[in-house]
């Protein structure tokens, strides 16, 4: 009896692991169909950007780039894109530190500081997610208005300085670590900013990450707020530049995608070096459970 049931349990066990290798095999397929599908609009783009105008409007589309890069060329020649990609940049880089320290430290005390009241702060962050980001236009000019900060960097720079999603991720991975941390901090004499700074923040670095790309994406693909508040091209970023082109020049698909390609590229980068740090990021928490 004891031998048939061993010998069905190792018939078993085959059968067990090739169902779970079918079972990885069709997960990962169907992530890289989703992937492809979302991936190809930009391939589109980039092979109509490498066109010839002969194969633009196409049927079927033409999906082989024929690597003619006059459009890039002519692009290029077009608009100062350096200066406007410098602005991007200093706004982007601005934004990012600024949004990420008061996210830190909002995280920070609303985690482990015990006071009156605090859930009900915390709630009230979340509150503002809740907000249309357009319902806050006009309220934010006015108060730039009055400030006079109108057509400079700090008007595109002020409005982004706050992330409520960094402040809820990254409270949420403060709260999950463990007691001891704190703990083994006290017992050796460190206070909060020393805690902060030489042990929550490195074990935080998954969320940071997500948390910044969040914001360099937010920040870089800006275009209705920078259009309101700026009209110098001395302090206005990439895609107004862009919107300019299309507006100021007959409609030409493959110039357009050009600069498409141009101002997407950055984040495209961007995404495939952080891309561990922000799946680790998204998964946070796992393994700091005592």
């Amino acid at each position: 009896m004891s031998q048939a049931v061993s010998a069905e349990r190792e018939s078993r066990q085959p059968r067990t692991k090739i169902g779970r290798k079918l079972g990885r095999a069709s997960r990962a397929g169907f992530a890289l169909l989703v992937g492809l599908l979302f991936l190809f609009p930009l391939y589109v783009a980039w092979v109509t950007s490498l066109d010839t105008a002969a194969h633009v409007f196409t049927v079927p589309p033409h999906l082989i780039p024929d690597f003619d890069f006059n459009a890039y060329r002519r692009v290029w020649h077009m608009a100062r894109w350096l200066m406007y990609l410098g602005n991007t940049v200093f706004i982007t880089a601005v934004t990012l530190a600024i949004a990420l320290s008061s996210s830190v430290l909002s995280a920070y005390a609303l985690s482990f500081f015990h006071f009156k009241g605090r859930n009900t702060v915390f709630m009230s962050v979340l509150i503002v997610l809740m907000i249309p980001a357009e319902a806050l236009l006009i309220p934010n000019y006015v108060i730039l208005q009055a400030f006079h900060l109108l057509n400079t960097y700090w008007a595109q720079i002020l409005p982004y300085g706050a992330s409520v999603f960094g402040v809820f991720l990254l409270r949420q991975f403060f709260l999950s670590l463990p007691d001891s941390y704190r703990d083994a901090a006290k017992l050796d004499g460190a206070g909060h900013l020393r805690f902060l700074w030489s042990i929550a923040l490195p074990v935080a670095k998954p969320a940071l990450f997500t948390v910044g790309l969040y914001i360099f994406i937010g920040c870089w693909n800006s275009f209705q707020w920078p259009l309101i508040v700026s009209t110098s091209h001395s302090v206005q970023p990439v895609e107004v530049a862009v919107s300019r082109l299309m507006m100021a020049h007959s409609v030409d698909w493959r110039r357009l995608s050009a600069a498409g390609i141009m101002t997407t590229l950055p984040l495209v980068m961007a995404f495939f070096i952080l891309q561990r740090h922000i799946v680790r990021g998204i998964r946070r928490g796992e393994g700091l459970q005592e």
